[in-house]
């Protein structure tokens, strides 16, 4: 794996209407954090759903920015659904050290926050450093990047790691594309990874 990387932090699901996406993950028996608004040069917020040492992240727009233009373009062109997923990182600057390194051109460190509140009043402020890989590196139309959480208590609450339906963490990530193999090797590429066959035309990325 590339320097820093530690394995999967999030999957990223974009939602045309935030709200409404977040009703219908909790009617499958998932609890979701209050509603979050990110740093205004970001344009976005979020329902969280914790679990583990994971969790799935709802993403709608706010307002049009340069930094959430890949996202509007997935909607516009493949509609809800997984649109990234997040590496967790150690330290964002040594990631982004290494990939340029390979000839890759990082984006990032990128620093930004939002506010966390809390159950009863109170809360307090999530921040993070993340880098993406180029957007238009996209292996099975899949964006890449990594996040290193500078406030873990603020996001892995105990009281929102437990679900109705005892989630506990994420497994795999199944993306389907075209050409799976083509696609396994573009992601391996990415992150220093390998490719293992895993029968009936699908590939693995083992990622931790």
């Amino acid at each position: 794996m590339l320097a820093s990387l530690e394995g999967l932090d999030h999957v990223v699901v974009m939602a045309e209407d935030l709200d409404r996406a977040a009703d219908g993950w909790r009617r499958l028996g998932f609890t979701l954090s209050p509603r979050g608004t990110h740093s205004d040069h970001v344009g976005t917020a979020n329902y969280t759903i914790m679990l583990g040492p994971d969790y799935v992240e709802l993403l709608g727009i706010l307002r049009d920015t340069p930094l959430n233009a890949p996202g509007r373009a997935f909607l516009q062109r493949r509609g809800e659904g997984i649109e990234r997923v997040a590496f967790t990182t150690g330290d964002a600057a040594q990631g982004v050290a290494a990939l340029r390194a390979k000839g890759i051109t990082a984006i990032g460190p990128i620093e930004f926050s939002r506010p966390v509140a809390a159950r009863g009043g109170g809360g307090g402020e999530a921040a993070f450093s993340v880098f993406h890989w180029p957007f238009d590196e996209r292996p099975g139309d899949l964006r890449i990047f990594a996040c290193q959480h500078h406030t873990r208590d603020t996001v892995w609450i105990p009281g929102l790691q437990r679900h109705a339906n005892t989630a506990k963490r994420i497994r795999r990530v199944e993306i389907i594309a075209p050409d799976p193999g083509a696609a396994a090797r573009h992601l391996a590429r990415l992150i220093e990874g390998e490719v293992v066959a895993d029968g009936d035309g699908a590939f693995d990325v083992p990622t931790a």
